[in-house]
């Protein structure tokens, strides 16, 4: 029954949304129709896009206060960084997955597609303070879920909007339920400037928030989040992709930082190796 009203209530939310919210079109998303996968483009180049995952190895990834990448649950496969499913509830066997690189202001992209039942994340500004066990006790998280199959296979949870595909995790629902069908591949598209922070997902914006503000911290005050005094105060940090138990597939993984923004714009769709650096 639980599932039939969630299900009526997504109907709704698609039905009612506002013209605004349908039209409100990712001027910063990447040209999905571009053959060039798991590699940079000369015209994203020349906008300062940065390659996070090239397709083929696990290099500028760690683990989560790990000096390597996990010997376990991830994997790189035909062109996707992926975590395996562990048959083991919500610990994996990798653990989380971090950038070896720290960013602060930046814009993200990155593909991803859930497996049935499946339930995953991206985080960012995240720390590792000794005083914390897991990367989402630190940062911010963009979820990533099986939104009306992960009740059904996980018996006793109960999902609520605020735990739904492209929320900030339980403070911010979507405004709008633009995700994808399980195993197609969606989007994320990131802005994070300074305390404003805006989720996209499959080109529309559907989150939009400011970190820090009076708004911002009595959510936290009422969130899982509230007995963790660092929450979401990094201005820098590192990028995270949660292992969560259950299978999750990632690539084109790219990112900017809003301080290499540049304003030519390059015609040509040629792609680059991965290590192209600016010209």
């Amino acid at each position: 029954m639980q599932n039939l009203f969630f299900s009526l209530f997504i109907i709704l939310l698609m039905a009612c949304s506002p013209k605004s919210i349908r039209n409100d079109k990712a001027t910063g998303a990447l040209d999905h129709s571009s053959e060039c996968r798991n590699c940079i483009t000369e015209q994203e180049a020349d906008a300062g896009w940065q390659l996070l995952f090239d397709g083929k190895t696990t290099k500028g990834w760690r683990g989560f206060k790990k000096e390597k990448f996990p010997e376990a649950g991830w994997t790189v496969k035909d062109g996707m960084l992926m975590v395996e499913y562990s048959g083991k509830g919500e610990a994996g066997n990798g653990g989380d997955i971090i950038t070896e690189e720290q960013f602060s202001d930046f814009e993200l992209n990155i593909e991803w597609k859930i497996s049935p039942g499946g339930n995953s994340g991206v985080m960012f500004r995240v720390t590792e303070s000794e005083e914390y066990k897991d990367s989402w006790n630190t940062a911010p998280e963009v979820q990533i879920l099986d939104d009306f199959g992960y009740e059904e296979r996980n018996e006793g949870y109960v999902i609520n909007l605020k735990q739904m595909t492209g929320a900030n995790y339980d403070m911010h629902a979507p405004s709008f339920y633009y995700a994808k069908p399980v195993g197609e591949w969606n989007q994320f598209h990131l802005i994070v400037d300074g305390s404003h922070v805006e989720h996209w997902l499959n080109d529309r914006k559907i989150v939009d928030y400011e970190l820090w503000s009076p708004e911002w911290k009595e959510l936290v005050k009422k969130s899982k989040f509230s007995v963790y005094a660092d929450y979401g105060l990094a201005r820098s940090g590192h990028i995270a992709l949660q292992d969560h138990g259950h299978t999750v597939w990632f690539r084109n993984i790219k990112i900017r930082r809003i301080s290499d923004k540049k304003k030519g714009q390059v015609t040509s769709d040629t792609c680059l190796p991965a290590g192209r650096s600016d010209q």
